[in-house]
């Protein structure tokens, strides 16, 4: 009978004997749960002996004290128990991930702000009602009550964000108060002021990077002389978005870090051993420059992370490599590669049969309209993905001006008395139309938000135009606004009421599409939209995320038990506007 998981002077133990932590890291919320069993199996094939996950936060309580489905970690964890895995549970409440908002919702930053992630009362208080849903379910699934869970994190990388001891204190104690009794750990980089920042009196500490093992772990050391030593991000490959260059790793070179980290006698955290997909529109934003503070670079909706198991469950090259790395650390044989999961028979071309304006789309599935002085945030109208429609006039007789969206961190569709308008690209702060605008008009100005910031001290900041629209440097005022939230969608009746036309020849407006096509052999898949711009695509209800002509990524992958034999049909709300009349799955 097992009795658990300990952290000793040198090794970790189990019952007294010391053991080795092979883990890699998989987010059950990017894998369909269909698909877990699978790639838990892979995990196992690869040769560790343990999965990690995050836990988002604003996935399970998209409004205060409204919880949606917290027990999916419960279930993945009984998962990674069948499949024969260890399970390391990283809760936050901040994840980073490449996830919106590193996991915290929006309707807790929007308000707060920088006070998120410190010892204030109020994100305390909201942090303790999230724990005290979600930690139980973790406590009872601990290895000595006879679950898979040997570790639980406190915060994450907290030294790359603050000092705040007085919040990691009591952050420690609210995690022991909602039941856990396994052993704790920070991970942090391993420069200097990020274990300063991030290091927890008594608490296990890891680090996180990609190479030179001897150079971080004697980082380490300088802060911890004592304690088993662990690697829990190896980042084996790297995130990519949108416009950006395609992230790759060369196997090789990973496998050779891998295998350095190992002979170290240190533990590891493949990160990602399998990277999944940011459905649904939650991929996360970094800002460019050393410290974070440079343009929005959203991600893309793929996060496959060059991972040695690739978006669809694949062995890759990397897996070949790190299996043989691994291989030498396991008593006996690995397991067999599991078979893989079937992929769609054949291709599949579906023809668009209806369309509805974005103006209908918003009029059946936005929220209420609001008028305020100034344009209120996303945070403000509750979107925390989607779009924000405002309209506001500008007063005349008076010559022509130039029209700014100060504060505006995304991207705009603009539209001066119905007539679209020609606005600078994506930029931070005051993107303005490229031509003066006289007065009067009717200005609408219709906002996607690309993704909040997951990292670095942006984190939280809000969406939409925050510093109003200013005609040469005069406010407007008496604003109306209008949110249109994509989990909207998930009404597939309301959907199928909005009010649809025929479909042009030639695509080339904004709006909704529709489309139905058969399936015979239903799996996996990749969906793409030649000539389309950008937007999101749902197949059978199901929000397979954002797709950008930008690229790097070229198609959306389509979980199989997504697809269904027989009839099926698929939505795509184009925002920009263009493209073929079809849509392709192979």
């Amino acid at each position: 009978m097992t009795t658990g998981f300990t952290v000793g002077k040198e090794h970790f133990e189990v019952d007294g004997r010391p053991v080795r932590l092979l883990s890699g890291a998989l987010h059950y919320f990017r894998v369909h749960e269909e698909h877990w069993a699978h790639r838990l199996g892979m995990l196992r094939a690869m040769g560790l002996n343990c999965v990690e996950t995050y836990v988002p936060w604003n996935l399970h309580e998209p409004e205060p004290g409204r919880f949606h489905d917290p027990a999916a970690l419960g279930r993945f964890l009984d998962a990674a128990h069948a499949a024969g895995l260890w399970a390391i549970v990283r809760p936050g409440p901040y994840i980073c991930a490449e996830w919106d908002n590193g996991g915290l919702p929006h309707w807790l930053t929007g308000p707060l702000g920088a006070r998120v992630r410190t010892r204030d009362a109020e994100f305390l208080g909201a942090v303790e009602r999230w724990y005290g849903e979600l930690l139980p379910q973790v406590a009872a699934r601990e290895l000595g009550r006879g679950g898979p869970v040997i570790m639980v994190q406190v915060e994450n990388e907290y030294g790359s964000y603050g000092t705040d001891q007085v919040y990691l204190a009591r952050l420690t104690a609210l995690t022991r108060a909602c039941g856990i009794t396994v052993p704790l750990f920070t991970s942090d980089g391993p420069e200097e002021h990020m274990l300063t920042g991030g290091l927890v009196p008594g608490v296990l500490a890891t680090v996180n990077f990609d190479k030179d093992a001897a150079a971080a772990f004697g980082a380490l050391r300088r802060y911890r002389p004592e304690g088993p030593l662990m690697c829990m991000e190896f980042w084996c490959g790297w995130f990519e978005y949108w416009g950006g260059k395609p992230a790759v790793r060369e196997p090789a070179e990973a496998a050779g870090a891998l295998r350095e980290i190992l002979e170290a006698g240190a533990s590891v955290n493949v990160y990602m051993a399998h990277g999944g997909t940011s459905f649904a529109g939650w991929a996360g934003a970094n800002r460019a420059g050393e410290l974070n503070d440079g343009a929005l670079e959203p991600d893309v909706t793929s996060y496959d992370y060059d991972a040695p198991i690739d978006e669809a469950g694949r062995p890759t090259e990397k897996f070949r490599l790190f299996r043989e790395v691994f291989a030498e650390y396991q008593e006996g044989p690995l397991p067999e590669i599991p078979q893989a999961p079937p992929v769609l028979a054949a291709p599949v071309t579906a023809e668009f049969t209806g369309w509805a304006p974005l103006d209908a789309v918003m009029e059946a599935l936005g929220g209420p309209e609001a008028e305020s002085a100034l344009p209120p945030a996303f945070e403000e109208l509750g979107v925390d993905r989607g779009l924000v429609r405002y309209r506001v006039d500008i007063p005349g007789p008076r010559a022509p001006q130039r029209l700014t969206l100060a504060g505006l961190r995304d991207l705009a569709v603009v539209y001066v008395d119905g007539a679209r308008a020609q606005a600078d690209p994506l930029s931070d702060g005051a993107p303005a139309l490229l031509e003066p605008v006289a007065g009067p008009a009717s200005v609408e100005i219709w906002v996607e938000s690309l993704a909040r910031v997951n990292y670095g001290p942006r984190l939280g900041e809000p969406k939409g135009i925050t510093g109003g629209v200013l005609h040469e440097r005069q406010q407007l005022h008496g604003v109306r606004a209008r949110g249109l939230r994509l989990d909207a969608f998930d009404d597939a009746e309301a959907v199928a009421r909005i009010p649809y036309e025929a479909v042009p020849s030639v695509p080339s407006e904004r709006g909704l599409y529709r489309a139905a096509f058969t399936v015979t052999g239903a799996g996996d898949a990749r969906l793409t939209l030649p000539s389309w711009t950008r937007g999101f695509v749902w197949v059978n209800g199901f929000c397979l995320g954002r797709y950008w002509s930008a690229g790097p990524q070229e198609s959306l992958y389509v979980p199989g038990p997504v697809l269904r034999e027989g009839a099926n049909e698929v939505w795509v709300l184009e925002l920009d506007g263009a493209g073929e009349p079809r849509v392709h799955l192979a």
